[in-house]
């Protein structure tokens, strides 16, 4: 879907600004909101950063945001998700602390 990833990619360079009021004219512009709407853009904005796979430099401040103002459900959530991917990529790379025991290359017998 080259539009939607278009549109990804702008939303996405239109959060990195961290500004609420252009966020909003940006999703109001794209029909993805209405005026007025949502009630809280503020966390609408946090939400969308904390759950954008491209805004990883983000997730911390967005959970903290997120913490700190009312939403700390949500705030655990995005933090056991980016705890759970970061174990992932680990594991993924090699780099993981896993249980498993490095026996040399001998296999242990049961």
């Amino acid at each position: 879907m080259p539009d939607y990833a278009d549109f990804r990619q702008r939303l996405d360079a239109v959060l990195r600004t961290l500004d609420v009021q252009r966020v909003r004219e940006f999703l109001i512009a794209e029909k993805q909101w209405s005026p007025g709407t949502p009630a809280d853009p503020e966390f609408a904005m946090w939400t969308m950063i904390a759950g954008s796979p491209t805004l990883r430099d983000l997730h911390g401040r967005a959970i903290e945001w997120l913490a700190t103002h009312g939403h700390a459900e949500e705030a655990q959530l995005f933090q056991a998700r980016q705890s759970g991917l970061a174990g992932k990529a680990a594991r993924k790379s090699g780099k993981g602390g896993g249980s498993r025991k490095h026996t040399g290359g001998k296999r242990d017998k049961a």
